[in-house]
């Protein structure tokens, strides 16, 4: 551990209390030993104790273990807990997971197990302490007003995210081209939700490696394969309470869409290597640039999630749709660089704004962003430079019309959208004919003809 942290030690039975303490100190842990419920609710409650784990007995001599921590919940106290008992039964057990304990075990404890499962918890508690500081940071950012615009278009996106803000859904779907803001609409509905006290848990489907995401959505039991020394939950777990939200979710391979669906419709997990269903509540925000519909209806996407998760559908508009909002969004990156960079950019000339106004954006209010960014970062003075605005022609060297095509690498478009990019350019050199834009592409008609209806690009 790179720093103690604090291990509340509920036990009555004195030798076996000051055994754990002395043992977990040696791990490194800051340890309280309290050997009653009374005592115990006297640290969480009047000395304001925030364990980063209780480990508990669950019988003592004033009470049930579970009453205590069913309190602590009810009060929004953090911290793991695992239990150990002599007598519990299947009752106890499933109450204790239904409150959200971490581990119930059976004495005589396994030690080298116990500490397993409290390495297991610190790591838990680190990622959860930082999730909480980043929480009550941005819960005062993202109200529906963070999405700024007062195009017709705009306001009704702002009105819906209001609207959906306050309804109880367990899964909602946000479609739109790459830039348009799904993420921040994700946070707008979190944390002007009912769950804005919960953790928000953000996960890019399509960053993850195929053979690592499984573990990391749901999570595993020590020894679930090579290299899984300990329990680890995962990040629907950690959302518990919260909102996970899914991002790419169309890159979510098949086998895990089923898996997916399971959680939303059961409220119940099972970790990689576990033998028990977990409960878990969480609420489901995904969001995909790609035409899942379509997808479902070919197999490329299960059509049932498909179907569960667009029972509530946001579909943010492009830039161009809005492009009358380009004159409040620039001034807000404005400021936000000039924070950032210490310049102090405050005059924008009508030359610039007419070359905002007349691009079309195809990377949305991303490009915008990342355009904004150049230019306060290579402003000289307080003016807005209209020189690094580089619109709506390829920098010198690259090809010009009609001989190739042009790809920012500056974030404003996804692999996906270059690759539409690429057909369309090919398409128009050769007239619209697919075989022959087939061959410009060095692919095969049948390959070309799949792209083409994908990107819904007309008949070739």
């Amino acid at each position: 551990m790179t720093m103690p942290h604090t291990l509340l030690i509920i036990e009555d039975e004195v030798l076996l209390g000051q055994e754990l303490q002395r043992h977990f100190q040696r791990e490194g842990w800051e340890v309280r030993l309290a050997a009653s419920l009374a005592e115990a609710r006297r640290l969480l409650f009047d000395a304001a104790l925030e364990p980063a784990a209780v480990l508990s007995d669950m019988s003592l001599p004033d009470g049930n273990a579970l009453d205590l921590l069913d309190a602590v919940r009810e009060a929004g106290l953090a911290g793991e807990w695992v239990f150990v008992t002599g007598y519990g039964g299947v009752p106890d057990s499933v109450r204790a997971l239904k409150l959200g304990a971490l581990d119930f075990l059976e004495k005589p404890v396994d030690m080298a197990r116990l500490t397993l499962v409290l390495n297991g918890a610190a790591r838990t508690a680190r990622a959860e302490r930082r999730l909480a500081d980043q929480t009550a940071g941005e819960r005062r950012r993202y109200e529906p007003d963070a999405y700024a615009g007062e195009s017709a278009a705009a306001r009704e996106a702002r009105e819906m995210l209001a609207r959906l803000a306050d309804v109880p859904f367990s899964a909602l779907l946000i479609g739109g081209e790459t830039g348009t803001g799904k993420g921040l609409a994700a946070r707008i509905l979190h944390y002007a939700g009912s769950r804005r006290r919960g953790p928000l848990v953000e996960v890019n489907c399509a960053a993850l490696p195929r053979e690592l995401i499984e573990g990391e959505l749901f999570g595993h039991e020590a020894g679930a394969f090579t290299g899984a020394k300990g329990m680890r939950r995962g990040l629907v777990e950690q959302a518990s309470g919260g909102t996970l939200f899914l991002d790419e979710i169309g890159e979510l391979p098949l086998d895990l869409q089923a898996k997916l669906l399971r959680v939303i419709e059961d409220g119940q997990i099972r970790r990689l290597g576990g033998e028990r269903a977990l409960p878990v509540d969480v609420r489901f925000v995904a969001a995909s640039n790609r035409d899942l519909e379509a997808e479902s209806r070919a197999g490329a996407f299960r059509a049932d999630l498909f179907h569960r998760l667009s029972v509530f559908r946001l579909v943010l508009p492009p830039l161009r749709a809005r492009i009358e909002d380009v004159r409040q969004l620039v001034p807000l990156f404005v400021r936000e660089f000039n924070a950032k960079a210490g310049k102090r950019v405050s005059r924008i000339g009508e030359p610039v704004w007419s070359q905002l106004l007349a691009h079309d954006w195809p990377g949305n209010v991303r490009e915008l962003r990342n355009v904004v960014e150049r230019c306060v970062l290579f402003a000289d003075d307080e003016t807005f430079p209209a020189r690094w605005l580089q619109l709506g022609a390829a920098p010198a060297g690259m090809a010009a019309p009609g001989e190739g095509v042009w790809l920012p690498l500056d974030g404003s478009l996804s692999l996906e959208d270059m690759e539409r990019r690429l057909v369309e350019a090919a398409l128009a050199q050769a007239d619209g004919n697919v075989t022959g834009a087939a061959r410009l592409l060095k692919s095969t008609r049948e390959t070309l003809r799949y792209r083409v209806e994908k990107f819904g690009l007309g008949k070739g």
